[in-house]
C-alpha cells in the first residue's frame, strides 16, 4: 500500500499521526469476520428519525398550513 500527500507539507508529527489511524482502521477491519456487518452508524438508524411519536393534528390544523404569498 502506497499512501501519498497530495496537497500541503505535513509535518512528520502530523503524517505519524495520519499513518496510525490508518494502521488501527486496518488493523481493526482486519480482526472482523468477513461475513459479519460492521458496526452500523447511528445517523442511518431508523429509530433514530421515530424516536418519539408525531403528534396528531388538531382540530385547527388546516389553519397553519395556509401560507400567504
Amino acid at each position: 500500500m502506497t499512501i501519498k500527500v497530495v496537497r500541503g507539507n505535513p509535518t512528520p508529527e502530523e503524517l505519524a499521526a495520519a499513518l496510525a489511524v490508518v494502521r488501527a482502521r486496518a488493523a481493526a477491519a482486519a480482526d472482523m469476520p468477513s461475513g459479519a456487518p460492521g458496526p452500523r452508524d447511528s445517523w442511518s438508524d431508523p429509530a433514530r428519525i421515530a424516536a418519539r411519536p408525531v403528534p396528531r393534528p388538531g382540530p385547527s390544523a388546516w389553519a397553519r398550513t395556509y401560507w400567504p404569498a
